[in-house]
């Protein structure tokens, strides 16, 4: 039997799946990157698919302008909601998904960028993704690179992470469709070309494009550890979904 497949939709050049997709490849599941930006073309169902990774982007969730695809992707994330197919939605694929689901995305009043530390919520020690990860011992910070953010959850969600600036971090709808604001897939290597590209944006929320990649480098090992084993535990979810369907008789 192969592995478990993952569909993987990137947006836009330099915002892959990064350790997230290498940390699932070494989990045995099977990647299906698709790169609409680059001209390929979304299915038009996730038939065939165990899992669904919609990654993040310099656009908005409506700005269908510079990416005609979005509407498709939030048809998917509608269809994997119903289905409660594993899911992760990362920055702009948890707007997408919050959108898709009837909820507000605004711009947000204090961007995040950088390092920032989060705050797990009541339900977040019973939630099968998060709470290995909600120890208090557990150093839990990630990377955020967000002009925009959810306002109102969609009707049902379920709140699970928040930050000082930003109230919804992470969210799940059913028991398997997570969205999360920021960027557990990225190390200091990955945000250095968005450094560069969001120079005047970033000097005028007072910040230095070098300093944030660097606040970022310090923290290396540390990202590495605490998001790798994040991307592992989705992983595990998406196999034994799999194989918990696959084990089910046939009507």
């Amino acid at each position: 039997m192969t592995g478990a497949r993952v569909l993987v939709v990137e947006h836009e050049d330099g915002t892959g799946p990064a350790q997230v997709g290498e940390r699932l490849a070494a989990q045995g599941l099977v990647i299906d990157l698709c790169r609409p930006w680059a001209g390929d073309t979304l299915p038009d169902t996730l038939d065939g698919h165990d899992g669904f990774l919609v990654l993040g982007g310099s656009m908005g969730p409506h700005d269908e302008d510079r990416a005609s695809w979005l509407p498709a992707v939030g048809g998917l994330l509608r269809e994997a909601v119903a289905r409660d197919m594993p899911t992760l939605g990362i920055c702009l694929g948890m707007e997408l998904l919050t959108v898709a689901c009837g909820g507000e995305v605004r711009h947000a009043a204090r961007p995040e960028v950088g390092l920032c530390e989060l705050t797990p919520l009541q339900e977040a020690a019973k939630d099968r993704l998060f709470g290995p990860f909600t120890d208090a011992d557990t150093w839990l910070s990630a990377v955020q690179w967000h002009w925009e953010e959810t306002g109102t959850l969609p009707e049902g969600a379920v709140a699970l992470l928040t930050s000082e600036r930003c109230a919804h971090q992470a969210y799940r709808i059913g028991t398997s469709v997570w969205g999360v604001q920021f960027h557990p897939e990225v190390l200091a290597g990955d945000i250095g070309t968005w450094g560069s590209s969001d120079v005047g944006p970033l000097q005028a929320l007072g910040l230095d494009p070098a300093g944030v990649v660097a606040e970022v480098a310090r923290e290396e090992t540390a990202l590495r550890e605490l998001w790798g084993a994040f991307a592992e535990q989705w992983g595990a979810i998406v196999t034994e979904d799999r194989s918990t369907v696959e084990a089910r008789p046939s009507a």
